[in-house]
C-alpha cells in the first residue's frame, strides 16, 4: 500500500493538483480519545423505563420475529468475484557475509486478480510495488493453495505488473470482467477485495463509494521514493489497508473499475484510497502480455532534475527543468539536442523535472513530433524532436541493473538501486505498501 502525506501546500507546476509526497507511516487504530457508548438491554419483560418528562411508566413486552434477507448486491458481487482474487507473496534472497549460503524469505504480501486466460496460462494483475525486488513470487488461491508464479513483466510508471500461473489453478473460474472506467459515476458503489495485514485476513471485503473519478497522484520508485510520473486515479472511501494493493476495486455489477494502489495517511484524514483505472490497466497489461514490457513514448535522453544539479555546475538562467546527461536516440541528435542542455518545456507546457517531462510525453504517441524548449547556456531554443518509444524493464531481481546508477531515462525505467530489495519502502511491515 502506498501511503501519501501532503507536502504543505506546494502545487504541481502544471496545474492546480496538490502534490503529494510519500512518507513512512505506521497507522494503527488506538483506543485513546475514542468512547464506545453502550445502551444496556432491558432484561426484564416488565422493566420500568423513564420517559422524557421523568415520570416512570410500565412497559409492555412485545415479541417480534424479524426476517432478514442477507442477499444484496455486495454479497452477490463477492460470491462472483472472490475466486478471482489471490494473495501475492514476494520473496527475496539474501546472502550471509559469513557463509556461502543464501536464504529466501517472504518480503511482503499484497493482492492480485485473475483477469485473462490464454490456452494453458492464467494471467494475474497486481501492483509493481508488490513484486519489485523479488527473487520469487507466489500466489495464494482462495483454497489456500500456494502456486509459484512467473513475472511476465512490470511497469513502474503505472505501478502495474503481470504474473502467470497454470490455468488449471482456476478451473471453473471465469476471469474478472473489466468495466469502462471512463463511465464511472461519482457516488456509485465501490467494493474492494484483498489481503490486508497478511493471509490471516485474506479475502477481506470493504465497501464504499467512488469519491472522485479523476485525481492526480504521484507514482514513486519504491526504494528511492523518487517521483517517476503523475497518474490519474480513482478515489474511494472503501477501506484500503496494507495488503490491498493489487486487488480489485469493483462496481455493483462485479466488474473491475480499478486496481487498488495507495491511500493517504495523515492526521485528520481518513477514507482516501486510490485505484488505477481499469482502462489503463487493460492497456498496460495487454502490452506486457504481448511483449513482456509496457511501451512508453520517449525523446531519447537520459537526465536528472535540475534541483539535483550542484549550483554553478551549469550556466543557465533557471533553476528548474531537466538537465540532459546524454542523448541516446538518433532522432534527438538529429533534432539538435545535446548533453548539457536543460529542457524547460514540452509543447509549450513548463516542466519542473523528470516526472513532468514524462507526464507530457506520455500524452503523445511514438512517431509524433514534439516541440522541446531548452536552455543552452543563456540561449533559449525550441527544437522539433520526433517521439520514439522505450520499453519498461522487469523490476524483479532478474531484471534489475546492479550498477547502482540513478540516471533517469525519459521513457523507459532506468533507475536502479541494485541487488535484492524489500518490496515497498512504505509498508508498515517491510516497506512501501502491500
Amino acid at each position: 500500500m502506498g501511503y501519501y502525506r501532503p507536502k504543505s501546500t506546494e502545487r504541481i507546476a502544471k496545474g492546480d493538483t496538490w502534490k503529494w509526497a510519500a512518507t513512512v507511516v505506521l497507522s494503527a487504530l488506538v483506543g485513546s480519545g475514542a468512547t464506545l457508548a453502550v445502551t444496556p438491554l432491558i432484561a426484564s419483560h416488565n422493566a420500568s423505563v423513564v420517559d422524557m418528562s421523568g415520570t416512570s411508566s410500565s412497559s409492555t413486552p412485545v415479541s417480534t420475529n424479524v426476517s432478514v434477507n442477507v442477499s444484496s448486491d455486495i454479497t452477490k458481487v463477492v460470491k462472483q468475484v472472490e475466486p478471482d482474487v489471490v494473495a501475492v507473496e514476494n520473496f527475496t534472497t539474501s546472502s550471509s557475509p559469513f557463509t556461502d549460503q543464501s536464504q529466501t524469505q517472504e518480503s511482503d504480501i499484497g493482492s492480485g486478480v485473475y483477469f485473462y486466460k490464454n490456452g494453458n496460462d492464467a494471467y494475474i494483475v497486481t501492483n509493481n510495488h508488490v513484486v519489485e525486488g523479488g527473487s520469487k513470487v507466489e500466489i495464494v488461491l482462495q483454497s489456500k493453495k500456494q502456486v509459484q508464479a512467473t513475472v511476465v513483466g512490470t511497469d513502474p510508471y503505472t505501478d502495474l505488473a503481470v504474473l502467470k500461473v497454470p490455468a488449471s489453478n482456476f478451473q471453473s473460474v471465469d476471469p474478472i470482467q473489466f468495466a469502462n472506467s471512463d463511465d464511472i459515476q461519482v457516488g456509485e458503489p465501490a467494493i474492494a477485495i484483498g489481503t490486508p495485514m497478511g493471509l490471516d485476513f485474506a479475502d477481506t471485503v470493504t465497501s464504499g463509494i467512488v469519491s472522485g473519478s479523476q485525481r492526480t497522484m504521484p507514482v514513486e520508485e519504491p526504494t528511492s521514493q523518487q517521483t517517476l510520473d503523475y497518474q490519474s486515479v480513482i478515489q474511494t472511501d472503501a477501506a484500503i489497508n496494507p495488503g490491498n494493493s493489487g486487488g480489485p476495486l469493483l462496481n455493483a455489477s462485479g466488474q473491475m473499475i480499478g486496481i487498488n494502489s495507495s491511500k493517504i495517511v495523515e492526521q485528520d484524514f481518513e477514507g482516501m484510497g486510490f485505484a488505477i483505472p481499469a482502462n489503463e490497466v487493460q492497456q498496460i497489461t495487454s502490452e506486457i502480455i504481448k511483449t513482456g514490457h509496457a511501451i512508453h513514448p520517449s525523446i531519447g535522453i537520459e537526465g536528472v532534475d535540475m534541483s539535483t544539479v550542484p549550483e554553478g555546475y551549469v550556466n543557465v538562467p533557471v533553476d528548474y527543468g531537466v538537465y540532459v546527461e546524454s542523448v541516446t536516440s538518433t532522432d534527438a541528435k538529429n533534432a539538435g539536442l545535446k548533453a548539457g542542455d536543460v529542457i524547460i518545456a514540452i509543447n509549450g507546457t513548463e516542466v519542473q523535472g523528470i516526472a513532468d517531462l514524462r507526464t507530457e510525453l506520455f500524452k503523445l504517441q511514438p512517431g509524433q513530433t514534439v516541440k522541446v524548449t531548452i536552455y543552452r547556456g543563456n540561449t533559449k531554443k525550441t527544437l522539433d524532436v520526433k517521439v520514439g518509444e522505450e520499453q519498461s524493464v522487469n523490476t524483479t531481481d532478474s531484471g534489475n541493473n546492479s550498477d547502482g546508477s540513478n540516471s533517469q531515462g525519459d521513457g523507459g525505467y532506468s533507475y536502479s538501486q541494485g541487488g535484492s530489495q524489500s518490496v515497498d519502502p512504505l509498508d508498515p511491515f517491510s516497506g512501501f505498501g502491500n
